[in-house]
């Protein structure tokens, strides 16, 4: 590691600059000259590229610090190289290699020997390909061979994302699976991350296989950021704010196309009806291509509200902050389509057409052979209630306050 803090930073396979601590602890990242005059994208939406420093009083720019790992993995890296577990950017350099979109990080004198527990296969994995993962749950870049799947190695392209079983969280790998399968029927069309349940070798009889959608099938990165990101949060800030954050972005952002903020709003009500409580600033992005900014597929979909700790809406909805899952209103997803710029029949029209995918979603969960038969049932019956003590009632509650307010936009 180097002495004095500091990595080279890739977009891709290009050098795109420096980022460096200095002393006080001000973070600064240069986009080295080249970079600039061959005209190259910016590594990030709040970064443009500019010949002065991109300064950071705080700690790593939120960009950067949004790449350093969470969870059991980030405390695994701290063990192995011996430093806090706060210390960000000696994370980053250790592990920036193959971060999540298409810029590394890269220590220009890594260090060659990890103290790893050679008996944990899991931990031996996690570290070896010196990555950079996002996320409380336990997660390794893995390479898919012909129908099976190993753990990727140093410098090795990738092809998804397994997560293993966690103890606090039971049945987690079934649950996401089926609300994925779920949310699928939900938004035919909308770009959903593919799934398989495989088994990984000695690590797990069983882990949930996520096809990376930031890479192609030649290993070429593909750029994107997470809201987090876009937004300028940090790390440990991804539940302080509000869906309607996300769509205010879209719709004020030129590199956007705000007709995509009518995506988030399906995508959301698609979250609220299977139970993903925890849809944070981190689980919806933007990728980054010719044309602009445009939605990532959607992943991480999870009903979460299995869980006794995850009764609380992760973001504000509707004005309301700290809602409870069985707390969602008319009132609250209402509020929340008029700042994504829709009148009250495209509202209405949404919430039809939802309901029309209803028996599709439950079908897809009740034909499936994942997860336990009693599992299957409640996911379903959950969804069945939060359709009708919420969404079905939303068209007899513009009537009342059409007839209270006298006329509502169109």
């Amino acid at each position: 590691m180097a002495t004095a803090l500091w990595g080279k930073v890739y977009y891709n396979e290009t050098y795109a600059g420096v980022l460096q601590q200095e002393p006080g602890g001000r973070f600064a990242f240069t986009y080295d000259a080249s970079y600039l005059t061959g005209k190259h994208p910016a590594i990030a939406f709040t970064l443009p590229p500019q010949e002065k420093p991109h300064y950071s009083e705080a700690g790593l720019h939120a960009f950067f610090d949004n790449l350093v790992a969470e969870g059991w993995l980030k405390n695994a890296q701290a063990r192995a190289l011996g430093v806090n577990r706060e210390n960000r950017f000696a994370l980053l350099l250790a592990f920036g290699r193959d971060c999540a979109g298409a810029v590394s990080v890269v220590d220009p004198e890594p260090v060659k020997d990890l103290k790893v527990d050679a008996t944990d296969p899991e931990q031996v994995a996690a570290l070896a390909s010196r990555a950079s993962l996002s996320g409380i749950q336990p997660k390794l870049l893995v390479v898919k061979a012909g129908r099976s799947f190993r753990p990727a190695s140093a410098g090795e392209i990738s092809t998804h994302l397994a997560k293993l079983p966690s103890g606090q969280l039971p049945n987690i790998i079934e649950i996401e699976w089926l609300s994925t399968e779920a949310a699928r029927a939900l938004l035919p069309g909308e770009p959903i991350v593919d799934l398989e349940i495989a088994t990984l070798g000695k690590i797990a009889p069983k882990a949930l296989m996520i096809r990376r959608f930031d890479r192609t099938s030649s290993g070429r990165k593909l750029h994107f950021e997470e809201f987090n990101q876009l937004l300028g949060h940090l790390s440990d800030d991804k539940y302080d704010g509000s869906y309607e954050d996300v769509a205010q972005f879209i719709r004020s952002t030129p590199a956007c196309i705000p007709a995509e903020a009518e995506r988030v709003f399906r995508r959301v009500l698609a979250c609220l009806l299977i139970g993903n409580t925890d849809a944070h600033l981190k689980n919806f992005a933007m990728m980054h291509t010719p044309d602009g900014l445009r939605l990532a597929p959607a992943y991480d979909l999870l009903a979460s509200s299995f869980y006794d700790d995850y009764q609380t809406v992760a973001l504000a909805l509707g004005g309301a902050r700290d809602l409870k899952i069985g707390g969602v209103r008319p009132k609250h997803i209402i509020a929340f389509g008029e700042t994504c710029g829709l009148g009250t029949s495209a509202i209405l029209s949404i919430i039809k057409d939802l309901g029309k995918r209803l028996g599709a979603a439950k079908e897809a969960v009740t034909e499936s052979d994942v997860g336990s038969e009693h599992l299957r049932d409640e996911l379903i019956d959950n969804m069945e209630k939060r359709w009708n003590g919420t969404f079905a009632s939303i068209g007899s509650f513009l009537s009342k306050k059409r007839a209270k307010d006298g006329k509502l936009k169109d």
